[in-house]
């Protein structure tokens, strides 16, 4: 039973409940392919799988990095927010294997002034970091800052945070000692004197916040790459104080609320005793699949029926053949859909198309127009209500889809008065607060201008770890070795895209047009290798000895780093292997795919 981010709160808890009274914690979801190792590595060190931060923060923030984010095409919206801190006196470092246009400079269209003076310059400070190259990086910075410590004691680290909030500092500041600072800074790709000029900033501020999306994520050791960070905030005392912080940028509309609402093959005792407690039912305890797992019991014939709420599932996951594969091989697929994709012309023995009501259009139940609520990256829950006549009048919204089939499947046996709740969603949000802490006085705060935020415990510095502190962890720098005559592969989007959906075959800020099958290359790379700009390329990959190939990519010079090469999502999803993803967090690693390039037939 799938999810993808776009779904509301209530569509949400009642699918979740769904499932679990139907018997199965099988709920992976798209967060599985993205921020899963935010999730891990935030929970594992400050107590929370959430960022830290507010909007307000970033206002007020001293210092922010920007890593693996392309904020320009993926998070149009932080740009304005970056600009109000650059206006506030806000320095900004960007850390990202590509010089993006977006973090680079800004223009905000609503703004004609903005317009005539060519806006503003986003970034600082541009470190071009090779891909895969964080930790190396965030290690090398942490052991300068040492160095800078041992010879000003007391005006690098915030010695009373660490004290009194953490644990394990003694250890990492071991590792670090023994680290050779040169080779950390050969492997990150970036040079000494640039890492400097970014500890010149940072140690002018205690207000720091780090940003990132999934080119820190969707890596081998993408958890690890969070915890790093988590590492360097903390050195600074730079979690749970205005203006500093922890702050993963996630996409979808409602990725996190999908999380919060109980969407989890792996959920806590906690939250399912409270589940019980709330709708009179034991759900299931075993944990179950996620995407990657999901992907591996269709294709063993263990998992039967593929029920997707939402999403483009096969664009959307790795090893792209392979899910195809998987798909086939189910007796029924189902997917409740706003729009018709690709995805859905690869299904098993029957295929059912469930058209819904956007969440644009006017919900009408027993008891009038609805609303429904999402949660944003920054933890805020607000409502969501359609304005548009619906596209049908026969659409059933995602929550009655739910609600009907539960009453259904399950029939009268079942505690839960599905279609009861239909009438009225704020019944449903009623269920939520008894089932979900935070969410106390649900219908009353949500009617609020601009929401409520959900409790954050790091922003407090109180950390809901085994010990009630924050820890500082060892990670080791990734392998960053090479085949010869190989590279190291990462999947991008273009401006004309949003998540599997792609609106047009162009990518001004990167000068592309007409085409999406191309092949970001250096341009020493492609003298090496006897390449020209616009030679027919295929990429292949032979992880664990099956060969995938991508065929008949055209190559494109641009200011990337060495034996690195950047390709669209999802088109080249067919390179990235099922079994290649980050430890842990199950996230696959999109990120960083060995390849080989070859002339095309």
């Amino acid at each position: 039973f799938y999810t993808s981010g776009r779904t509301s709160n209530e569509a949400a808890f009642l699918y979740q409940l769904f499932v679990r009274a139907f018997g199965t914690n099988n709920l992976p979801d798209c967060s599985n392919m993205c921020h899963e190792s935010s999730g891990m590595g935030l929970g594992e060190t400050v107590g929370i799988g959430k960022g830290s931060v507010t909007l307000d923060d970033i206002h007020e923030a001293d210092t922010i990095i920007v890593m693996g984010q392309n904020p320009g095409t993926n998070h149009p919206r932080m740009l304005t927010a970056l600009q109000k801190a650059k206006k506030n006196g806000a320095k900004i470092i960007a850390i990202n294997p590509l010089p993006e246009a977006g973090l680079m400079g800004f223009i905000n269209p609503k703004s004609p002034a903005q317009v005539l003076s060519g806006g503003t310059s986003i970034a600082d400070l541009f470190l071009q970091v090779q891909i895969n190259g964080d930790v190396p990086l965030l290690k090398a910075m942490m052991c300068l800052m040492l160095e800078r410590e041992a010879s000003a004691p007391g005006t690098v680290f915030d010695e009373d945070f660490i004290g009194l909030y953490t644990e394990g500092f003694d250890a990492l500041r071991a590792h670090l000692e023994a680290q050779r600072i040169d080779a950390l800074i050969e492997a990150s790709g970036v040079t000494r004197a640039e890492l400097e000029q970014a500890i010149d900033i940072i140690l002018r501020s205690r207000k720091t916040i780090v940003c990132w999306a999934m080119g820190l994520t969707q890596h081998k050791n993408g958890v690890g790459n969070v915890r790093e960070i988590v590492n360097f905030l903390l050195m600074r005392g730079s979690i749970g104080v205005p203006g500093a912080g922890t702050c993963p940028v996630r996409g979808h509309s409602n990725v996190q609320g999908d999380r919060t609402m109980g969407i989890h093959d792996r959920p806590s005792q906690a939250f399912l005793d409270r589940l019980q407690e709330a709708v009179g039912f034991d759900p299931p305890r075993e944990h179950d699949f996620n995407t990657v797992e999901a992907i591996q019991a269709m294709l063993d014939g263990r998992a039967k029926l593929f029920f997707a709420m939402g999403g483009n599932f096969l664009q959307a996951t790795p090893d792209t053949q392979r899910t195809a594969e998987a798909l086939r091989k189910t007796d029924m697929i189902v997917h409740v859909s706003t729009k018709l994709n690709r995805g859905h012309l690869v299904h098993g023995r029957q295929a059912i198309i469930l058209p819904c009501l956007a969440r644009s259009e006017i919900d009408d139940q027993a008891y009038g127009e609805q609303f429904v609520t999402v949660e944003n990256s920054m933890g805020v829950v607000h409502s969501s209500r359609g304005h548009l006549k619906p596209a049908h009048p026969g659409l059933y919204s995602e929550s009655s889809i739910v609600a009907w089939l539960a009453e259904k499947v399950l029939g009268p046996e079942n505690p839960v008065s599905w279609c009861w709740y239909i009438e009225n969603y704020d019944r449903i949000r009623d269920l939520i607060e008894k089932a979900i802490p935070g969410f106390e006085r649900f219908n009353e705060r949500v009617r609020e201008p601009g929401g409520f935020h959900l409790y954050n415990g790091a922003r407090e510095r109180k950390f809901n770890t085994d010990t009630g502190k924050a820890k500082f962890t060892i990670n080791p720098a990734p392998d960053l070795t090479l085949p010869e005559g190989s590279f190291r592969m990462m999947t991008i989007r273009t401006h004309d895209q949003y998540n599997t959906t792609v609106y047009g075959n162009d990518d001004r800020y990167r000068g592309i047009r007409g085409g999406r099958r191309v092949v970001f290359m250096n341009e020493a790379d492609m003298r090496e290798a006897g390449f020209e700009a616009g030679a027919r390329v295929d990429l292949r990959n032979d992880f664990g000895g099956e060969v995938r190939t991508a065929p008949r990519f055209t190559v494109v010079p641009y200011p990337i780093p060495r034996r690195c090469v950047g390709t669209y999502f999802p088109e080249a999803n067919v390179l990235v292997p099922l079994e290649h993803y980050a430890e842990g967090s199950y996230t696959p690693a999109s990120k960083d795919v060995t390849v080989r390039l070859s002339l095309s037939s």
